[in-house]
Formats: structure tokens, sequence, C-alpha cells
């Protein structure tokens, strides 16, 4: 389970997941969590990882922690795809091998006054610019992976 803190927020403030998993064997390595922001719809170039963490050792049971990331880098984003829809994906790995894929549609809107027929002002303010995660409808992807020791996975798990 997955819940977004803070949303909607200002464009440059963190974002923050709050995860809860259960764990049903005992891992022998930690689990590497991703959070990484779709730069633009044209081209992978623009993606950024804002976080890349390992946790760990991981018990047996439910387990609950909060991943929070630094906002994007606006620099990296180009100019006109900084207001509109994006995606942010919330992946985690075991042994280098993504086993979970959380994505979301983010909102990104100019909250200023602006004229509609020539939109906002460029370069953009973007302590203007406030950020909606689309908290209720993630896409959740399911790589079946082999775990501690399995050398052959069952894609029906």
């Amino acid at each position: 389970n997955m819940m977004v803190l803070d949303n909607p927020t200002a464009f440059l403030n963190p974002f923050q997941f709050e995860i809860t998993f259960e764990c049903l064997q005992e891992l022998e390595e930690d689990l590497e969590w991703k959070v990484v922001y779709v730069g633009s719809a044209e081209s992978s170039e623009h993606d950024q990882v804002l976080d890349e963490i390992l946790v760990g050792p991981v018990p047996v049971g439910i387990n609950k922690f909060v991943l929070q990331a630094e906002p994007p880098d606006p620099r990296r984003i180009p100019p006109n795809d900084i207001i509109g829809v994006t995606v942010v994906l919330v992946t985690c790995a075991y042994r280098e091998r993504e086993f979970v894929r959380i994505g979301y549609y983010v909102n990104n809107e100019y909250s200023g006054e602006y004229d509609e027929e020539t939109g906002p002002p460029k370069p953009i303010e973007l302590g203007k610019v406030t950020r909606m995660i689309l908290a209720d409808k993630p896409r959740v992807t399911r790589f079946a992976i082999p775990w501690n020791g399995q050398e052959n996975v069952d894609a029906s798990n």
C-alpha cells in the first residue's frame, strides 16, 4: 500500500510517499526503492532519478516507512513540459531486479494570474506552480523475479 503525503503541494516541495508492505520470507539483501520523475513524454533523456535508497534488513511481517525525494531539477525539464501532466514512478528492486513499479499521473498547474490566450509567463515562476498527484489512481505493475537462491521464476506468481 502507498499513500501520497503533502498533496497537493508546491512544485519545489519534496515528494513524500508512505509505503506499507508485507514481507513473506526473510530476505538476504536490502530492497532498493527509487523515485523517478518523467520530465517529458517526448524523451526519456529528461527523466530524473529523484532518490534511490536501500531499505534493510527487512523483517518478515508488515513494514512501513516514508520515502521522501527532492523535487525535480526544473533546468532539466523542457520549459514547455513544466506545466501540464506528467508521471512520477516509484519502483522497488531486489538484487537489482525490479519487481514492482507504481506510476502516478502528476498535474502541474500555474496558480498565478495569466492571459488565457498567451499562457503563463515565460520563464515560468516556479513558486507559483502547484503539483497535484492523482493519488487515487496509481498504475501498479508487478514483475516476477527470482528471490533467495531461486533460479527460475514462475510467471504466474
